[in-house]
């Protein structure tokens, strides 16, 4: 496999779109958990890098996933009601 992409920057790790769905969840579930010590201790080329491959594996995952389940708590209405101390499930009416 070439080194480098298409941009001519160094290449790291597997092209996303080349991985199975089991290995692409493996790879989205490392960055994740690198994610906060790279933010806080990596130097600018680390979390620069870091950047540029969770935005490769994710897109290659919404490519694969367009019409994920979305959780009504995860939408802006949803945050709306979270944000005000209205719980997610509606209450009885008149109050």
């Amino acid at each position: 496999m070439d080194a480098y992409d298409e941009r001519g920057t160094t290449m790291t790790g597997v092209d996303p779109s080349r991985l199975d769905d089991q290995q692409l969840m493996k790879e989205l579930e490392t960055i994740h958990r690198t994610r906060h010590d790279t933010l806080l201790y990596g130097s600018n080329d680390a979390l620069r890098t870091h950047n540029e491959r969770m935005a490769q594996l994710e897109g290659e995952y919404l490519r694969r996933n367009p019409r994920r389940l979305v959780s009504a708590g995860r939408t802006r209405e949803g945050a709306r009601e979270r944000c005000c101390g209205e719980s997610a499930t509606p209450g009885p009416s008149g109050t």
